[in-house]
């Protein structure tokens, strides 16, 4: 069979984008190799959605499964590892080889992890990677953020406006973000900056309580008792796959501007996986509805 049109990935953007077009009557098919919903299902509590004053992360995305299968849409639990293009367009997989006269690439990013034991235990249970999402759970509380480079500078920034302690927390002995996001920080009093060090250790034994640090200098041990950890140490975009179809930038983002287009007719971009500033559930759905409306009209 030959499909309207493949979407690779079934986090909010390629679950907007498949809601869009079998709206537009398309024949869809998503491919997703993992759990639907994407990183926002790290989210135990979410207030940011148009619509819904308080869900959880996988509440969200059962919402968007539900309603996207009651339009249609099939889908495939595989990874795609390749894009052949032609006409039609063929992905793929691990599973076998599908067909579609247009693409879609939502495959998103994933937050860099620290690589301690137990930390994918305390995602969304004193783990975090969005402050703008979780930080209001912290209100007058302790956190710590890990990472010195723009985005880490700016969630700490955003967490000294509601919490009662911030720590900074960097491998490097500098911070890399920039003077003016520095200068805002370091005039923050609940602020404190720990250099040249990172976490060698997560506390807790049934719930999360904090952080073991190692000085790098000299392996000096600290325990810091924190309520919950940010981590802000880069993401990474998952489209290695489909360089070859696919213009990336420095980063391994698609290079690709707000009308989710790229060079190679009928392959089209959508969410975190794009090269974009602001990276939100919200900006996801947008581009995926860019992106089917897109494609729809790609197809005619």
């Amino acid at each position: 069979m030959i499909y309207d049109i493949i979407v690779i990935g079934g986090g909010p953007a390629g679950l907007t984008a498949a809601l869009y077009a079998r709206r537009a009557n398309k024949s869809v098919l998503i491919l997703e190799k993992a759990a639907f919903g994407g990183q926002i299902t790290f989210s135990p509590k979410v207030e940011n959605i148009p619509g819904f004053l308080s869900l959880s992360g996988n509440e969200f995305a059962d919402h968007l499964v539900e309603q996207v299968l009651e339009q249609g849409a099939e889908v495939e639990s595989c990874e795609a590892l390749e894009i052949k293009n032609g006409d039609p367009k063929t992905v793929v997989t691990d599973s076998g080889e599908f067909s579609a006269r247009a693409v879609i690439i939502a495959t998103g990013a994933k937050h860099r992890r620290l690589g301690l034991s137990r930390e994918e235990e305390f995602i969304g249970e004193g783990i975090s990677f969005c402050a703008v999402c979780d930080g209001a759970f912290y209100q007058n509380k302790t956190v710590a953020v890990i990472g010195g480079g723009n985005s880490a500078l700016q969630e700490a920034i955003l967490l000294s406006e509601q919490c009662a302690k911030v720590y900074v927390v960097q491998n490097l002995e500098t911070l890399t973000g920039e003077q003016k996001l520095r200068d805002q920080l370091s005039a923050r009093p609940n602020v404190e900056i720990i250099l040249g060090t990172v976490v060698e250790e997560l506390l807790g034994e049934t719930s999360f309580a904090g952080i073991r640090v190692r000085r790098v200098e000299d392996n000096t041990l600290t325990d810091l008792a924190v309520d919950g950890m940010f981590v802000a140490i880069g993401l990474i975009p998952q489209n290695e796959p489909f360089s070859n179809v696919l213009p990336l930038n420095s980063y391994g983002y698609a290079d690709a501007d707000e009308s989710c287009l790229t060079p190679n007719k009928g392959i089209f971009v959508a969410g975190d996986c794009r090269s974009k500033k602001i990276r939100q559930v919200t900006t996801a759905a947008a581009d995926g509805a860019i992106a089917a409306l897109a494609a729809c009209d790609y197809i005619g």
